[in-house]
């Protein structure tokens, strides 16, 4: 069994996001949702250095109206499926937000 490294935040209030990142895209969108829930994320930032991960934060924060102090990635920081904690969004709202911002 692997171990994996998870942060945890302070028990704030908020909500979490399952994500499918794909680094190098030609745009940063959210590109839809999948069966199970999980947003599928592009970001055009390449995965070195964590550039990738930094574009999803700044997109998120983006699209959620949000600090992005409040969006911590708690597990999957290497690789490209990640779950991701917001603080101060509850998951009706977080859920309405993510689906405006849908691509068509």
């Amino acid at each position: 069994m692997t171990s994996r490294n998870y942060n945890l935040h302070d028990g704030k209030v908020g909500s979490a996001l399952t994500i499918r990142l794909t680094p190098k895209a030609s745009r940063n969108a959210v590109s839809g949702i999948a069966e199970d829930g999980t947003v599928k994320i592009h970001v055009t930032a390449s995965p070195d250095g964590g550039g990738d991960n930094k574009a999803l934060i700044q997109l998120l924060a983006k699209i959620l109206d949000i600090p992005t102090a409040n969006i911590a990635i708690i597990a999957g920081e290497s690789g490209r499926d990640k779950i991701v904690s917001i603080v101060g969004l509850d998951a009706v709202t977080l859920t309405k937000l993510v689906r405006a911002h849908l691509e068509e």
